[in-house]
């Protein structure tokens, strides 16, 4: 992971792979593994909630949504060893 730039990036980047979804339809499923249907449902309904789980959601949904999927797999070998 030498090419996330500082410390926040690479923490999101670990949150959203260790992270469980804390309510609703996928709780309990990791935030990187929610399906982009799910992410734009949220958009749809109100946007993202505010704080840190919103945040969490955007980047994965931005992630998705530009077929950068390869990403969250490498993350997940890193991250859930």
């Amino acid at each position: 992971m030498e090419n996330v730039p500082d410390q926040f990036d690479r923490e999101i980047l670990k949150q959203i792979t260790i992270t469980k979804m804390p309510f609703g339809k996928y709780k309990d499923i990791f935030i990187c593994d929610l399906p982009v249907a799910y992410l734009e449902w949220f958009l749809r309904k109100d946007g993202f909630p505010n704080g840190k789980l919103g945040t969490q959601l955007a980047l994965v949904y931005e992630i998705k949504s530009n077929g950068l999927q390869e990403i969250l797999e490498g993350l997940k070998k890193f991250y859930r060893k």
